[in-house]
């Protein structure tokens, strides 16, 4: 039987404010401020960058809250279905970041399921996204009549095709990486498929003779974006006087944010069912999950092919995004970054991966380079800061510092797995109980 977690002062603090009455005032006061701060100050700056960031850290103190579903759904659904895209109309720049972060939230769910379901390490992740993007890139543009000749680029509608079949795709890419290494493990394991994304990358640029195939280190650019047939309603019909560049904008966010949705939900039900159970047996121990008739092989190969699926859909949807896609997007960094994202999150944990892809996005993307943007203002004010210096220089430094204080401070993630972390308690040994007392001597 599982004992109960003590609770940290932190929680006992914050109890009030996440059950309760209390709770219903604290999140509806935060995300009526929040807004308010937002739309009245769109311009982008330090000021609004914190205002952004407490914005999207309001969804994590919004599933963690003890309230009625119902309240969840409509506040999760006014502040990401009508807030921020009202935002994003006053300021572009923070609905492409949000876009990004949803981006990665998907790939780190995928990676999750390799990594943190069943406890096979991949490196060579971001194989799988390039796989996608190139798959797109190449059938959307002239490149494939330099393969071909006779062909010619398929329609633009033919994009929401093109999702189902990245996921196919990738699917298959990954049990093809599951193949060769279905008896490795660990260290082993790593390397094969670190070797692997290495060799994605590398045909990628290397695959424009004697066929022109890839464009090479080129890249493939004009990359085409479906047609927006919702152009008139917004502008005629809502009103909003937006470019062609905002209305896409809005239009990935949306369908990003679907992505997100569907993949959450697809990985909550894999990880209640008898394949997740699977995983976790194999992840703690695979000799005791094949005495308990687990069938190895099989389990493997599914969780290669689910994590990769899903990075080449979104492969898809990031080169119909960027409009320009190169091999140098897709190195060894883009995959530690992922990584990085799920063990920060809390490798298994649903809710965790979430987090921790959204706040590695933000500090790549957002403020890290505000960071910079203050320190040189600073320096034109005449600060003793030296010129060379740049937080963005150092970003994989911060990253590994972070990585290290979260495996010495909180070595299971930000948000760990709550069925993993009470396994892990009731694993523990039970305290040893006192000597029992020696009888004394009967009296004759």
């Amino acid at each position: 039987m599982a004992t109960p977690h003590p609770t940290s002062a932190w929680e006992r603090i914050t109890a009030p404010l996440r059950s309760g009455p209390s709770a219903y005032g604290f999140l509806g006061l935060y995300a009526a401020v929040c807004t308010w701060l937002l739309l009245s100050n769109p311009r982008t700056g330090l000021r609004t960058d914190i205002v952004f960031v407490f914005f999207l850290l309001l969804m994590l103190f919004v599933f963690r809250a003890r309230v009625a579903r119902a309240f969840k759904i409509a506040l999760a659904v006014a502040l990401l279905l009508i807030v921020l895209p009202l935002f994003g109309t006053l300021n572009p720049y923070y609905i492409d970041v949000a876009t990004q972060a949803g981006i990665f939230v998907t790939l780190a769910l995928g990676l999750n399921v390799v990594v943190g379901f069943a406890g096979l390490l991949d490196l060579g992740y971001v194989a799988f996204f390039a796989v996608g993007a190139y798959l797109w890139g190449i059938f959307s543009t002239p490149q494939i009549t330099l393969i071909n000749p006779a062909a010619m680029p398929v329609s633009p509608l033919l994009f929401y095709l093109f999702i189902p079949l990245g996921l196919l795709v990738g699917c298959l890419f990954g049990v093809l990486l599951g193949l060769p290494v279905l008896r490795l493990r660990g260290d082993y394991l790593a390397i094969v498929t670190l070797g692997f994304g290495e060799v994605i990358r590398v045909l990628a640029n290397n695959l424009d003779k004697p066929v022109n195939i890839t464009n090479g280190s080129q890249g493939i650019r004009d990359i085409e974006r479906p047609p927006l047939f919702f152009a008139s309603f917004a502008r005629d019909t809502l009103g909003l006087n937006l470019n062609d560049n905002q209305l896409y904008q809005q239009f990935f966010y949306f369908l990003v944010l679907l992505i997100v949705l569907v993949v959450v939900v697809v990985v909550s039900r894999l990880k209640s069912s008898r394949i997740g159970r699977a995983w976790e047996a194999i992840r703690e121990d695979e000799t005791a999950a094949i005495a308990q008739g687990i069938p190895l092989v099989r389990m493997k190969l599914l969780a290669f092919a689910v994590g990769a699926s899903f990075a080449g859909a979104m492969g898809v949807v990031f080169a119909s995004k960027q409009l320009f896609i190169n091999p140098p997007t897709f190195d060894l960094l883009r995959s530690i970054n992922i990584l990085s994202m799920v063990i920060l999150g809390g490798m298994g944990s649903i809710p965790g991966v979430v987090l921790g892809a959204v706040l590695v996005t933000l500090l790549d993307l957002q403020i890290l380079p505000r960071i910079s943007t203050v320190l040189r203002e600073a320096q034109d004010a005449g600060f003793p800061i030296p010129e060379t210096f740049d937080p963005t220089q150092y970003q994989r430094l911060l990253f590994g510092l972070l990585l290290i204080l979260m495996m010495i401070f909180r070595p299971e993630g930000i948000l760990p797995d709550q069925r993993h972390s009470e396994e892990l308690h009731d694993d523990a040994p039970p305290p040893e109980a006192p000597a029992p007392a020696a009888a004394e001597p009967v009296a004759t």
